[in-house]
């Protein structure tokens, strides 16, 4: 089997990983923290690994419009950057696939995880950021400008500001770093969403009212949000099954009954509902499967 090379570049972090075979399995692979020079740093890192690749799978923050990457502005110097172009020369005539790192995630779950001989369906990323890959006769959909699914962008309140604004709305109310800011200015004190979520928060003395947790309620009120939001989408697509992942699934005992019974309620045909295969690496999974795609 002929190796490919996949890179994932995501808020934080840089993962680039060599798969020497058409499955999960890295034969090797390095991570790198994003900063200044991310793509030249992640473009050496990657020819140490292996200089001469069957094909490379790009996994990104943000989308690819115009040949620029956009939606991407917690990366330095990469909202903006020419991304299709100076892989392209990184790599000449070695096919490159590009595509955001949702999508990415979906495809290496359509191709040996959870949605797998799916033809209609949904990947539901809860991470620190909230995004969905869309599957139509099972291959992921781009949309118009490469924004489809993008449902961070979505109004919970008529009326209140939005992109245009600099706002992500939804996003902003019931993803891991938004559940993470909102649960530190209610307790006056750094805590992850991932304390919230299993419940592990300290009750402090100004938060003790009766018969009220402020720190429950701030988890209850963000899962309604997110099942009703869940459950509108699914509505829309009318998928066959739903596939969740991301970070915030270590709280997948309590975020998947939430998600079915609220999908159950609202959706004429509910979709099947199952945490991702990929709990970890599931980007850079996604990024070789691109490339094992761009070879076959």
């Amino acid at each position: 089997m002929t190796r490919v090379l996949g890179i994932d570049v995501g808020g934080t972090k840089v993962a680039i990983g060599v798969s020497a075979a058409d499955g999960p399995e890295l034969s090797a692979h390095v991570r790198l923290d994003t900063g200044p020079d991310t793509l030249a740093r992640a473009l050496a890192a990657a020819r140490a690994l292996d200089g001469a690749p069957a094909a490379v799978g790009f996994s990104t923050c943000g989308v690819i419009r115009d040949g620029v990457v956009r939606l991407a502005p917690n990366v330095p110097g990469w909202e903006g950057l020419e991304l299709p172009r100076l892989l392209q020369e990184a790599y000449g005539a070695t096919p490159v696939a590009i595509d955001n790192d949702v999508n990415a995630a979906a495809a290496a779950e359509l191709r040996w995880g959870a949605l797998r001989g799916v033809s209609t369906g949904v990947y539901l990323n809860l991470g620190t950021g909230l995004a969905a890959a869309l599957v139509v006769d099972g291959r992921v959909v781009p949309g118009a400008h490469g924004a489809a699914g993008e449902i961070g962008y979505l109004q919970v309140t008529p009326g209140e500001p939005a992109f245009a604004d600099g706002r992500v709305p939804l996003e902003e109310r019931v993803s891991g770093g938004a559940l993470a800011a909102r649960g530190a200015a209610l307790l006056g004190r750094p805590v992850t969403a991932a304390e919230l979520l299993g419940g592990g928060h300290a009750r402090e003395p100004v938060d003790e009212t009766p018969g009220g947790d402020p720190a429950r309620e701030l988890v209850d009120g963000t899962l309604r949000t997110l099942a009703m939001s869940v459950a509108n989408l699914c509505v829309v697509l009318d998928p066959e099954r739903l596939v969740v992942g991301g970070g915030m699934m270590g709280a997948a005992e309590l975020i998947l009954p939430r998600l079915t019974a609220e999908v159950g309620r609202a959706v004429p045909f509910p979709p099947e509902i199952r945490p991702a295969r990929f709990a970890d690496h599931a980007p850079l999974l996604g990024a070789l499967a691109l490339a094992r795609a761009a070879v076959a």
